[in-house]
C-alpha cells in the first residue's frame, strides 16, 4: 500500500502522548482525585482515609478501566461532577511540557487526525490550544463523548472504538491508535488497528493512569511500533502501512 495515496487515520491520545502529564498534571490530578474520593467515602464530616482511597481507587481502575466508572455505579457520582473538580487546575498552562515542532511534526504526517482522549472536553481543549494543536484535528472526541448505549465507555472499550468506527466511516485496518497506555493499545489490536506506543513520558506504577503495569519497556506483539516520541513516526511509517 502506498500510504501517501491511502493515507492512515491516526487516532491520538493526549496525555503522557503529545505534551509531558507525569510532570505536573498527573500529581494534580492525582491530588484533587484523592480528595474527592476521600470525601465519597467519608461519612459526610470525616473523610475516608488515605489507604481506603488508594485500595478504591486501584481498584475501580482495574475493574472497569477508569476510577470514575466505580464511582458512578457504586457511590452515585455524577461523571460530570467528578472530571471538573479532578481537571481544576488554575494554573493548568504553567504546568505543560511538551516538545516543539508538534504542530509541524502533525502536517507532516500524511491522513487525517482525531484526538481521542479520556480527559474531559474543557481541559483536553485548553492543552491543545496551548500547545498550538487545537486546529491540527478533524475530531477531538473526550471522555464526554464516549458513551455507548448511554453509558460511558472510555478506553479501553472495544465498544468505544467499534461506535467510533461506525460514525466516522472507517474500519480499523486503516487506522493507527498513538498511546501511552498498553490496555489501549491491546483492544485496538484487538479490532484490526494499528498500534503505536509512545514510551518517553511513561512512569512504571504510574498512580493516576496506572499505564504501564509491567517493569520493563519491552514491546508487547499487539505493538507494532515502539517509538520514544511522536516526532519519530514519520521514519517509521512503513511498519504502520
Amino acid at each position: 500500500m502506498n500510504i501517501n495515496r491511502n493515507p492512515p487515520v491516526w487516532l491520538f491520545d493526549l496525555d503522557n502522548t503529545l505534551h509531558n502529564a507525569s510532570h505536573a498534571i498527573f500529581p494534580a490530578i492525582m491530588a484533587n482525585m484523592n480528595d474527592y474520593i476521600a470525601r465519597v467515602l467519608g461519612d459526610g464530616t470525616t473523610p475516608a482515609s488515605q489507604d481506603a482511597v488508594n485500595a478504591a481507587r486501584t481498584l475501580y481502575w482495574r475493574r472497569y478501566g477508569a476510577t470514575m466508572l466505580g464511582l458512578v455505579k457504586h457511590h452515585g457520582v455524577r461523571a460530570e461532577h467528578f472530571l471538573a473538580e479532578t481537571h481544576r487546575m488554575p494554573e493548568l498552562a504553567a504546568m505543560i511540557r511538551a516538545e516543539r515542532g508538534l504542530r509541524h511534526l502533525l502536517r507532516r504526517l500524511p491522513g487525517r487526525k482525531i484526538l481521542l482522549t479520556n480527559a474531559p472536553h474543557g481541559y483536553s481543549a485548553q492543552v491543545l490550544r496551548h500547545l498550538g494543536l487545537h486546529r491540527q484535528f478533524d475530531h477531538h472526541v473526550a471522555v464526554e463523548a464516549m458513551r455507548v448505549h448511554g453509558h460511558l465507555r472510555p478506553k479501553p472499550s472495544k465498544l468505544l472504538l467499534r461506535r467510533l468506527m461506525r460514525r466516522h466511516g472507517l474500519t480499523p485496518s486503516r487506522c493507527v491508535l498513538v498511546e501511552d497506555t498498553l490496555a489501549n493499545l491491546r483492544s485496538a489490536r484487538a479490532l484490526g488497528m494499528r498500534t503505536a506506543w509512545i514510551t518517553q513520558y511513561l512512569r512504571v506504577g504510574d498512580a493516576v493512569g496506572l499505564a504501564h503495569p509491567t517493569k520493563t519497556l519491552n514491546r508487547p506483539g499487539y505493538v507494532d511500533v515502539k517509538v520514544k516520541s511522536v516526532r519519530h513516526l514519520p521514519a517509521r511509517l512503513h511498519r504502520l502501512r
